[in-house]
């Protein structure tokens, strides 16, 4: 039995928690928050302890901690829970700086000790079905992939301002899984961003629609498109062109229920929040590091995966600022 403690109670913790419990070889012991409330109402619920960081990491009977805290938290307590003997799995960015990233990689990479990024996109059913899909040889050679990343709402811009910009804080994903499907990093990002959707975000410094064109040594391009608004739905889709064929991976519908009528053809809207859209991959996510844990299987998603995107979100950023291609080093 994994004995688990949980590092940030709000939103995204409290799915974490869930799926923890859910687990029959996991078990929920201890909630840590600087919100003390919120930290007692969830440990309660599922009879875990609410308790201090400090004491979660000297714990030795606490065998991995999940870091659902503040971003500009992860690096130290990655740093800390490793050096703490904890297997440790982290939401993204590693980082909002790329530097302090790199580390993080370099400080705890010889620990020997289990560290996913929480890339949670890469266990979603129909994206991990392209993966092996193109694993397997079936469109044959990928050379053109293009990521559909679209908000149904901006955040407010209170958060915008503490949220590293849209290429850290939303794209990131998108750069991960072009890593992913693509199988390696680009060579160059070219970038180029506006705030249309609301001007506030532009007068904080970000921008709210971008698109980003990677280019690989091989001559293979992939496009990755977000928006902070789509008025119907949280849309996400993936198509990636090969020398044999079209793989696709269409938005998962609020129900499956169509009607045609001499007027047209309608069906549901793309499901409304990334709750609900991704789900399952949150479970399949949570699955898989107990078992790299408990059974020694690879990390999927490892803390190197977590500074390349965060590379890629940072020549983005540079690209869109400059209007300049910017060369990947990793």
């Amino acid at each position: 039995m994994l004995k688990v403690a949980l590092l940030g109670a709000g939103r995204i913790g409290r799915v974490h928690a869930v799926n923890i419990a859910a687990n029959t070889r996991s078990e929920l012991v201890a909630v840590a928050d600087v919100n003390t409330a919120a930290a007692d109402e969830l440990a309660g619920h599922y009879g875990a302890q609410a308790r201090s960081i400090e004491d979660i990491l000297a714990d030795r009977a606490i065998n991995a901690v999940l870091i659902a805290t503040s971003t500009d938290t992860h690096s130290d307590l990655i740093e800390k829970a490793t050096a703490a003997g904890k297997a440790v799995l982290c939401e993204k960015p590693v980082d909002l700086s790329l530097e302090r990233a790199k580390a993080c990689l370099a400080k705890t990479e010889s620990s020997g000790l289990p560290v996913m990024i929480g890339f949670n996109r890469r266990f979603d059913p129909n994206f991990a079905a392209v993966k092996a899909a193109v694993n397997a040889g079936e469109i044959g050679k990928p050379e053109l992939l293009s990521i559909t990343s679209f908000d149904p709402a901006p955040p407010p811009v209170s958060y915008v301002k503490v949220s590293g910009g849209l290429f850290r804080d939303m794209m990131i994903h998108d750069f991960d899984m072009a890593n992913f499907i693509m199988g390696d990093a680009p060579k160059t990002v070219h970038a180029v961003g506006t705030s249309i959707v609301d001007p506030e975000i532009g007068k904080a410094g970000d921008v709210d629609t971008a698109v980003v064109t990677l280019t690989y040594a091989n001559g293979r391009i992939a496009v990755i498109k977000n928006s902070r608004r789509a008025i119907y739905g949280y849309d996400q889709r993936l198509e990636l062109l090969g020398s044999e064929g079209l793989l696709s991976a269409a938005n998962i519908l609020e129900n499956t229920v169509s009607k045609a009528t001499k007027a047209g053809v309608t069906s549901a809207k793309p499901e409304h929040f990334f709750l609900e859209r991704y789900m399952r991959a949150y479970v399949a996510e949570w699955n898989s590091f107990v078992a790299a844990v408990l059974d020694g299987a690879a990390i999927p998603v490892t803390l190197k995966d977590g500074v390349q995107a965060l590379a890629l979100a940072e020549a983005a950023t540079q690209s869109a600022q400059t209007g300049r291609s910017v060369e990947l080093t990793l």
